[in-house]
């Protein structure tokens, strides 16, 4: 069996189109082709902007003209994490897809259901003779998960309709009617180089096994930082006099880093001493992970001669990364079990003569957003480092009393005979910019069971694909 052979049929393949389609954030243009395409080839009225936004249009179904416009939006672009053990392009190459134990997956790399299945189910209902329902906007956006580029530069007249589902949302059985705010924070480090005389080993240091997973909706679940975790033991292991050559790890600022290695100089008359340590710290580290992280891999390797950074930079490098926050900073006070607001050390790069450390932060409130902001940037300055901050973007302000909510928990108790879950979600979407543009549009997002997103165990729950169609379906024939 494959995916194409799973029901309901139509979202299935199409969304196995969408796995063969190269999709990086800010490298959309195969999917942008698509996506016209697919609109020419069911004669349907397309629009793209000059960012690359496509938006897809069809009219009411016979009966349902009186019915106001809805919006379904969804993003384009997915997020390109692999296993460093699996050969795969995500420019050139198409997502291999497989079935296990109910849910889909992918081999060794991201799945791209964030957002390919919310894709899948507007151009279904598009295409779909079956389905009944008035006016429809289809709304993709490019670049939504590496600065929302898309939705900030939406062009004039892309959208007429009042109520707009965003198809952006990773729990069934969950409607979301809020999102957290954001913003990013770069530390830049300038350093000298220099090649140590003889009397050092050379060691690479390596952090694997972790889980990672998306930095606003896994944030709260206990996951192991690989940044972190290298950075703790480098920290104390300066005691031995070591040097370092480099330090790797993360890649995206919206995924917890998985992964992260670093080579260092040790003295030979430490180097003992040092071995020793890093095993402790293993056992200890282990220990205190074992819960969520049981798969995490520490390892120790000899690594060829190479420069080393001056210890300047090394000792400000090495106690910014130690004293940045990482993880939930808040929780919510007037929504219990909702993570107000958080701050995720994402990569730490040597890139053009720098190196540079990538933070992000989010928060429902605003103020607390920028407080966090400010921590992280007063750290990195002490460290002596440039700082510079993203534009961010806002979040969205939960609005209870809407009829697209209203018609949305109808829908799903009519459905499925139990009430739907309401509430806001900590990751980043697209709304919040939609309402300053359209501050007259009412929104509400759900979607299937994703887990693992951000990472490659990034996974969708099959059954609840058909939940996640069947209430889509409900809610346009409820739109009043």
């Amino acid at each position: 069996m494959t995916i194409k052979d799973l029901q309901p049929k139509l979202i299935w393949e199409i969304f196995d189109q969408i796995t063969a389609v190269p999709r990086p954030s800010k490298h959309e243009e195969k999917i942008i082709e698509y996506l016209i395409e697919f609109a020419k080839s069911y004669s349907l009225d397309y629009q793209r902007d000059e960012i690359g936004n496509v938006v897809i249009r069809k009219g009411a179904t016979a009966g349902y003209e009186a019915l106001p416009t809805v919006i379904l939006q969804s993003h384009m672009d997915m997020v390109c994490e692999k296993n460093s053990d699996v050969a795969h392009n995500f420019d050139t190459d198409p997502i291999r897809t497989k079935i296990v134990d109910g849910w889909v997956k992918a081999e060794g790399t991201t799945l791209g259901a964030d957002c390919g299945i919310g894709m899948a189910a507007a151009l279904a209902l598009l295409v779909d003779p079956t389905v009944e329902h008035g006016a429809i906007e289809a709304l993709f956006t490019v670049d939504e998960e590496t600065g929302l580029t898309g939705a900030f530069n939406l062009g004039e007249g892309m959208l007429t309709g009042k109520y707009l589902v965003n198809l952006d949302s990773e729990d069934e059985g969950e409607l979301f009617i809020g999102c957290a705010g954001g913003v990013d924070t770069l530390g830049y480090f300038d350093y000298a180089v220099e090649t140590l005389p003889a009397g050092y080993e050379y060691y690479r240091i390596g952090i694997s096994g972790l889980k990672g997973g998306h930095s606003g909706d896994d944030i709260d679940k206990g996951l192991g930082n690989a940044n972190k975790i290298l950075a703790s033991f480098l920290y104390d292991a300066a005691r031995f006099g070591i040097r370092l050559g480099i330090f790797d790890g993360g890649n995206l600022r919206n995924a917890i880093p998985r992964e992260a290695y670093a080579v260092v100089a040790v003295p030979e008359h430490t180097a003992l001493l040092f071995e020793t340590s890093l095993a402790q710290y293993v056992s200890a580290v282990k220990a205190l992970y074992a819960p969520t992280e049981p798969n995490l891999k520490i390892t120790l390797g000899q690594a060829a001669l190479q420069p080393v950074i001056d210890e300047d930079t090394q000792s400000a490098l090495l106690s910014a990364l130690v004293g940045l926050p990482n993880g939930v900073m808040a929780m919510s006070q007037t929504m219990k079990g909702l993570v107000e607001t958080s701050t995720n050390l994402a990569s730490v790069k040597f890139a053009d003569g720098k190196i540079v450390v990538t933070t992000s932060q989010r928060s429902s409130v605003e103020r607390a957003k920028r407080d966090t902001m400010h921590s992280i940037e007063a750290v990195l300055a002490l460290a002596g480092a440039t700082v510079e901050h993203s534009d961010g973007y806002p979040g969205w302000t939960p609005n209870p009393d809407s009829d697209l909510l209203r018609w949305s928990v109808e829908s799903y108790k009519e459905l499925f005979g139990s009430e739907p879950k309401v509430r806001a979600i900590h990751a980043g979407l697209e709304c919040g910019l939609f309402l300053e543009k359209y501050p007259h549009l009412e929104m509400v997002s759900f979607g299937p069971t994703l887990r693992g997103v951000h990472s490659p165990d990034e996974r969708l729950e099959i059954d609840t694909v058909d939940k996640f169609w069947r209430l889509l379906l409900e809610l346009l024939k409820r739109v009043k």
